[in-house]
């Protein structure tokens, strides 16, 4: 059984601005596994933020200076993720939701506003559904709310669950592996006739890039000279335990959750921030959750406020300076913070 090989590397955070900001990278051990998180000044309720699959606390670096201005800003590498532990064979809704819980009831403290984008909304949604006393809201950050059901996600709206398929394929064995092969085959759709794939000759030249960073720097995570997105997909990708996303092809991860229940058990105000999206008769939708996937979700939990925001499925990466409004103007709203000044 393997592990993560950079859990020793947590601590040393090199971003001047997040530093500056007072946040600290530390570690939580749950009894069972090390959860790594970062953490910023107490100037406010509890915000916690939980990346996307494949994803790490460093995704949010741009908002997370202007957040800490209001709140105290936590941000968790949930299991598989960054520098927490790997766990093989044992990943589902359920397990994360009970690193959650000892995260919350042990290093939180009190009841925080959960945002989560991707999979981590639906990491949001279940802790509010199984732990209200330690949620005072959640944002479901373009969360593929019902699309990562089954078998709607292998059978209908597969573009996303052929991806992960092909990340298993392409990149499943973290000991033998080239990240570049995770680009063979990927396809982008952007129109009905139109779809872009990654160049044979791109790949052999990410390959060349990034084994000769692997023969100056052994024993680190990837990180190459590239654009900021690709250069931290590269990093993430190589502190990814690819059973993670096994975990959803195979079946196993889908335990503990079922997403029209949780949304009627909710009682924490919610915000629903909606990216844009398509859907192509050869892939499916691309993207998390359509327009009718909203209404349910406004429903279900008629007390949910909803925001479309035209942007990639990151929002907080792409659109960061609507995402800290959204988040701000709910946290006034719903009186966790003091109102704002019109």
């Amino acid at each position: 059984m393997y592990k993560n090989p950079y859990e020793q590397l947590s601590g040393k955070i090199t971003a001047p601005k997040i530093t500056k900001a007072g946040f600290q990278e530390l570690q939580f051990d749950t009894g069972q596994i090390k959860l790594n998180y970062v953490a910023g000044p107490d100037n406010g309720p509890p915000l916690v933020l939980i990346p996307a699959q494949m994803g790490m606390w460093e995704s949010y670096q741009k908002v997370m200076a202007p957040l800490s201005k209001k709140f105290q800003v936590y941000v968790v590498d949930i299991r598989g993720h960054g520098k927490s532990s790997w766990t093989p064979g044992d990943y589902s809704w359920d397990t994360v939701g009970s690193d959650m819980r000892a995260f919350l009831e042990n290093v939180v403290k009190q009841k925080a506003l959960i945002a989560g984008n991707s999979s981590g909304g639906i990491i949001a949604l279940w802790c509010a559904a199984n732990l209200p006393h330690l949620v005072s809201a959640i944002v479901l950050e373009d969360a593929p709310v019902f699309s990562v059901e089954m078998p709607r996600f292998k059978d209908q709206d597969r573009f996303v669950y052929n991806g992960l398929k092909k990340l298993v394929d392409n990149i499943g064995d973290p000991e033998n592996r080239d990240l570049a092969t995770y680009f063979n085959g990927m396809e982008m759709p952007v129109s009905e006739t139109r779809v872009k794939r990654v160049p044979p000759q791109f790949i052999r030249y990410l390959s060349k890039k990034i084994q000769k960073f692997e023969d100056a720097h052994p024993g680190q995570p990837i990180e190459t000279g590239f654009p900021s997105t690709l250069r931290l997909l590269l990093k993430s990708l190589s502190m990814f335990d690819p059973d993670f996303a096994r975990a959803f092809v195979d079946g196993r991860f889908y335990e503990g959750i079922d997403h029209s229940a949780a949304l009627r058990r909710l009682q924490c105000p919610i915000l629903v921030l909606h990216a844009d999206w398509h859907r192509y008769p050869d892939y499916g939708l691309v993207g998390a959750m359509d327009d009718l996937d909203a209404e349910r979700i406004l429903n279900l939990a008629p007390h949910a406020c909803y925001k479309k925001i035209h942007a990639n499925h990151v929002i907080h990466v792409f659109k960061p300076k609507q995402y800290i409004a959204a988040i701000t103007e709910f946290a006034a709203e719903i009186q966790l913070l003091p109102k704002l000044e019109k």
